[in-house]
């Protein structure tokens, strides 16, 4: 295939060639004329699975041929070789085995680490050792590092450092994948040494930035009949700029370091370099631009002297369009319509970028058209419904159930889907409402068992109490019974009662966690003991090193790529999203071994690595024949800042004004604009006219007969709510797990100043400040009635400050009359209207002449007397209902005395007026505001009388409350 010739053999291919395509034509010219069984000699060695397929995939459109032998870099050994090699163990058994040692080291050292760090620095500490073994370096280089400067960070990390020892070199020891592939590598460099194979070998498609791949790369191009073929060669950059790339610690970042590199080790000048074929890139006066733009930083004096030189600006970005969204959805809206036109005019798009939560938004607009792309990474294994599924049941061993863990997983597809899912959600309806009615924020298995009873769902709420409410298992435990009693459980979860199959193993994720888990089983016994949390972290990040595609469902033509993929090419339309610092290029992760110095003296791969791979993608993708770059100046409501590529583009366009430079920017950005004002208005909402303030006026029939005191003031002050509660019997649905809120205090501080009450009567010694105290321990320190503990201590405390003074008065009432009555319940007709009153008094003593005396406590401040007067009548209602003969076994003379007792944080006693409105007086005018409120023509105002705009009514979200204002008259509506 090639002529003898004593230098390395490199060829190159320049950004935006189809490279797959390129490749395979400089195949055939070389090999024409040669017999069909030549090409079969020819060995043909590529960077990944997909490249491999794409080669293939041309060959079979082209004319009939053998196959050349196509092998991926991670596959060179020979197989008779390879069997001599130890067989390597599995990256799964190798993390487990580093997360045992690591946290032995911790227990030993508490000091070094934090226990949370366990599992990040496991797999940080094994990147590491692959890095070490990939690029040759062992242990004992890292040990010989100067780092006098650094001695206390190097003395921890060295302790974590000789727990890898033992995988290097030739121990007893099976070498991991990495290991095994550099031994693979060893032995076919030594084999090529000793008799170089006489068949033609192209190593195609790598940029050589491993160590392991770039020691290839130099065999391979120093065979008789090897050669590189070099993706994204830069043949715009002159001589001087290839000297300059000589500096790790300076060019890291640049996209041309590691040919530089690697040329200068062949001893070839890149300028000489030759085309692997005459194909031309799509446009060479745009590579010329972007080559010039990314110069390094030193020589960027370059932009005047050679941009002049350039030709018009305007023609050479034609096919480039910059779209700059105000936000992260709009830039994901904008590049879901132009793949949706790709997908209508049959075009063939792929989106690049290692942004992942931008490509899962791109999807999920594209799915408002029930377009699927075909993304390469697929869903990440935890996050589809097996994944999340499998890590919830995991999540229930580390704490006590609480309602909403229970009810996440009934509600889960997957959960009793072995049986009858229609029974199953009915039941898993009415559980939550009682949950919610009834305030469980713990559910307990006799709880569930005595409601089962009570509602015919016996055998389901039986499943429920045995698989769900197991107490949480404490202490650690071996790996593997970890695994078997967690699929155990979930399997008995999905199965349902009665029920032996589930679809927790179905479909294509149900498979994959099914091998992700037979693969943890199988090397379960190298793990070490965990306890209920750490094992719910690993199973959670194993899950995580997974990822489910459906290669069936997604449309042919538009495609979701990373930054390697694209290399393949092959895409009509290239879409570069994400085009912002931090996004793309990628930050550094943080490396909490070696700094950036160190690094390089161990000969270990810098940070810049990646960041200099990633311009190369860049250089490559934007030079394809059609090409998008987008970004959004905003995210999360900060300002963002372009991918340093971008950044640069823009710059030196802007500075060519005689080359066109700005307008060519301009009308790049003008074409991005279109699609932009196009994703506007898909969003735009209907135009629709602002609700106007309700006022419905439903039949008379219709409405309340029978309110409670307290609701009075309601229905004075925001009428619309007794409408929605008692007209539309509309009632907001409590919380799962009831916070401990102002009405959860008040009812508690009730019931202790009630049964403190009570105690006193019985033993008068009983009415003192510590006598109080003691019954609030007793009814808030339950941990049964208060289940969260700091806010048992402060509401005790809150007791605690008023108890001096409740007890005080309290002897003072009790001078005054004998407490009788406890939450009396009364009622009281109003017959004309067929209207009842009821209420309950907190507390009712009686006197020594036969007069009532009311108390109602308040948890917070009491009305004034001016409120009462208008507004809060409850404590005058009750003083009129009792002189009504509202209560049952009650008959005093008059009600003499009504009052709020107010154990706040600054406790009160607040009279209600019955001077200056005695009960007779109060039932009359209540008779004439209810006879209103029967008048046909009487609406339901909302927010009529609130005491502040900014108070939150129960009903604002169904009254639309926004969309008008409380200074906006009220609309009648007559309902029928």
């Amino acid at each position: 295939m090639f002529d003898p010739q004593e230098s390395p053999r490199v060829f190159g291919l320049a950004p935006g060639v189809d490279f797959p395509a390129a490749l395979v034509d400089g195949l055939r010219a070389r090999m024409a004329g040669e017999p069909p069984e030549a090409m079969a000699r020819v060995e043909l060695i590529v960077n990944t699975t997909r490249m491999a397929r794409r080669i293939r995939g041309i060959f079979d459109t082209g004319p009939a041929c053998v196959l050349p032998r196509i092998r991926l870099l991670t596959s060179l050994a020979d197989p008779v070789a390879l069997a001599q090699l130890p067989a390597p163990v599995s990256p799964l058994r190798r993390r487990l085995e580093l997360t045992g040692l690591v946290s032995k080291l911790l227990d030993a050292q508490p000091d070094l680490a934090p226990r949370a760090a366990l599992f990040d620095l496991a797999d940080s500490l094994a990147t590491l050792m692959d890095e070490m073994q990939d690029e040759g370096v062992p242990p004992e280089t890292l040990a010989a590092l100067d780092v006098s400067d650094e001695s206390g960070h190097w003395l921890r990390t060295l302790e974590f450092l000789k727990i890898v020892q033992r995988y290097f070199g030739t121990g007893e020891e099976a070498p991991d994948p990495i290991a095994l592939r550099r031994l693979a590598l060893e032995q076919r460099l030594a084999a090529w040494e000793a008799k170089p194979p006489d068949h033609p070998v192209i190593l195609a498609g790598s940029t050589g930035s491993r160590g392991s791949t770039h020691r290839l790369m130099c065999a391979v191009s120093k065979l008789p009949q090897g050669a590189l073929v070099l993706p994204g060669f830069d043949f715009d950059m002159p001589g001087p700029v290839w000297e300059g790339l000589d500096d790790a610690l300076a060019a890291e970042d640049h996209p041309q370091f590691r040919f530089s590199r690697l040329l200068g080790e062949l001893g070839i000048d890149p300028t000489t370099l030759p085309a692997w074929t005459g194909t031309p890139p799509p446009s060479a006066t745009r590579n010329r631009l972007v080559s010039l733009a990314l110069r390094p930083a030193p020589v960027t004096d370059q932009w005047r002297s050679e941009g002049a030189h350039l030709p018009d600006l305007t023609e050479a970005t034609a096919d480039l369009t910059l779209l700059e969204a105000a936000s992260k959805r709009e830039e994901a809206l904008a590049i879901a319509l132009r793949l949706r036109q790709a997908a209508e005019d049959g075009v063939t798009a792929a989106l690049i970028t290692p942004d992942r939560m931008l490509t899962r938004q791109v999807t999920a607009a594209l799915d408002r058209w029930g377009i699927l792309p075909d993304d390469s990474a697929g869903i990440p294994l935890q996050l589809t419904a097996p994944g999340r599924f499998l890590r919830q049941v995991a999540a229930l061993y580390q704490q006590g159930l609480t309602a909403e863990q229970l009810l996440a997983l009934l509600k889960h597809p997957l959960a009793h889907s072995g049986g009858d899912r229609g029974i199953h959600l009915r039941a898993t309806r009415e559980l939550e409402l009682h949950i919610r009615a009834k305030s469980w924020p713990f559910p307990q298995p006799d709880q569930i068992r005595a409601w089962g009873a009570a509602n015919e769902f016996g055998p389901w709420a039986e499943w429920v109490a045995e698989c769900f409410c197991q107490p949480p298992l404490r202490g650690t435990q071996p790996l593997a019974l970890w695994l078997s009693r967690h699929l155990d459980r979930a399997e008995r979860i999905a199965a349902g009662p009665g029920a032996d199959t589930s679809e927790l193993w179905k479909k294509a994720a149900g498979r994959k966690a099914r091998a992700a888990i037979a693969a943890l089983e199988s090397e379960a016994a190298h793990g070490t003991d965990l306890d209920a949390r750490d094992y719910g972290d690993l199973f959670g990040a194993i899950l995580a090193k997974h990822e489910v595609r459906d290669r069936d469902a997604p449309h042919p033509h538009l495609l979701i790529w990373g930054t390697l993929e694209a290399r393949v090419m092959g895409a009509d339309l290239l879409i570069l999203g994400g085009l912002n610092e931090g996004s793309w290029p990628e930050l550094p992760g943080a490396d909490p071994w070696l700094n950036r110095r160190m690094r390089h003296k161990a000969g270990l791969l810098l940070p810049e690595r990646r960041i200099g791979l990633a311009a190369h993608d860049f250089q490559q993708a934007v030079a394809a024949p059609q090409v998008w770059m987008t970004r959004a100046l905003k995210s999360d409501d900060a300002e963002t800042v372009p991918a340093r590529w971008l950044n640069r583009l823009m710059n030196l366009m802007n500075g060519l004004p005689a080359r066109q430079g700005p307008d060519a920017l301009r009308q790049m950005q003008a074409r991005g604009r279109h699609w932009l004002a196009l994703a506007r208005q898909v969003e735009r909402p209907v135009p629709s006219a602002p609700a106007p303030r309700p006022s419905p006026v439903p039949p008379v029939e219709a409405r309340p007969r029978r309110l409670s005191v307290t609701e009075i003031k309601t229905l004075i002050r925001d009428p619309y709510a007794i409408y929605a509660k008692r007209v539309l019997r509309l009632t907001p649905l409590n919380p799962l797990q009831r916070a401990p809120d102002a009405l959860l205090r008040g009812i508690l501080i009730h019931e202790v100043l009630e049964r403190f009450v009570k105690e006193t009567q019985a033993d008068p010694a009983q009415l003192s400040a510590q006598g109080l105290r003691a019954v609030a321990a007793q009814v808030i320190g339950d941990p049964d009635t208060l289940p969260f503990p700091v806010t048992r201590h402060l509401w005790q405390a809150r007791v605690a400050r008023m108890a001096d003074w409740f007890a005080a008065t309290e002897a003072a009432r009790q001078a005054i009359a004998t407490p009788r009555h406890y939450e009396a319940r009364g009622k009281t007709e109003i017959a004309p209207l067929g209207f009842v009153l009821t209420g309950t008094a907190d507390r009712i003593d009686l006197d020594a002449d036969g007069n009532a005396h009311l108390y109602d406590y308040k948890t917070g401040a009491a009305p004034t007397a001016k409120q009462q007067k208008t507004f809060d009548k409850q404590l005058l209602l009750e003083a009129a209902m009792v002189e009504r003969g509202g209560f049952e076994n009650l008959s005093p003379r008059h009600a003499v005395r009504a009052v709020f007792v107010s154990v706040s944080a600054t406790p009160s006693e607040v009279e209600a007026p019955l001077d200056d409105l005695p009960p007779a007086q109060v039932w009359a005018e209540f008779e004439q505001l209810m006879t209103r409120w029967f008048e046909p023509d009487r609406g339901y105002t909302a927010r009529a009388a609130l005491v502040s705009e900014a108070d939150i009514a129960p009903y604002d979200h169904l009254s639309r409350f926004g969309e008008w204002d409380v200074i906006d008259a009220a609309v009648k509506e007559p309902l029928t």
